[in-house]
């Protein structure tokens, strides 16, 4: 094998790792964007809609009734809700905790586990795409020092592969960079929605359970 079938199948290989790159990006960004999109409410009205629902149910004892409401939701809220009426035994104290805790773990850890790999893609798709430029500009090199005619047309080539990988790579990592951004502003948008929905239902939870010494 002579060094330009080498560097063919390198180049090759770098192909196939950008496009794997751009895929497994696409896809992580995708699924955090539809998590938020699935985990949170609207706004904050729609929010307060759920949580009177809610407070008609518990203020009258009905526990059944609060947990069917939050059972056939599977936003956040409904579901530290669901959490906090199915443990209610455990006394309001030991709720407002495990009701936190319960969101960082399920909820927040999730995403931010999704948004670490696209992470990985914005740093790694650049540095593929710069191994790609490495070797497209050896195998130039390789074409000037072999003594021989230099033949322009696969110079051209190379150097044309050496541009390409690192667009590519940067074509890659630019919008997750943008998309990555703009999840993370949902997620603290959807984080200050449960927070003030936890505030309320904390309030509710005090008064019907009698407060902190339970």
């Amino acid at each position: 094998m002579d060094t330009r079938e080498l560097f063919n199948i390198i180049g090759w290989i770098v192909y196939c790792l950008l496009g794997l790159i751009a895929v497994w990006g696409a896809y992580c960004v995708v699924f955090a964007w539809r998590r938020v999109s699935q985990t949170r409410f609207r706004n904050e009205e729609h929010q307060e809609e759920f949580l009177s629902k809610l407070d008609e149910s518990l203020y009258t004892s009905d526990f059944e009734a609060a947990i069917e409401l939050c059972e056939s939701d599977r936003r956040a809220m409904p579901q530290l809700a669901l959490y906090a009426v199915a443990n209610r035994e455990l006394g309001y104290a030991k709720i407002r905790t495990r009701v936190v805790e319960h969101f960082q773990r399920y909820v927040i850890s999730d995403l931010e586990h999704r948004l670490s790999w696209v992470a990985t893609v914005i740093k790694s798709a650049p540095m593929v795409g710069l191994l790609g430029t490495v070797m497209g500009m050896m195998g130039a090199f390789s074409n000037l020092s072999s003594g021989n005619q230099i033949d322009t047309a696969k110079m051209a080539d190379d150097i044309g592969f050496a541009l390409i990988t690192t667009a590519c790579g940067l074509a890659i990592a630019i919008p997750l960079v943008l998309c990555t951004a703009s999840i993370n502003i949902r997620i603290r948008k959807m984080e200050d929605l449960v927070s003030a929905g936890l505030v309320h239902l904390f309030e509710t939870l005090k008064t019907v359970l009698g407060g902190e010494n339970k």
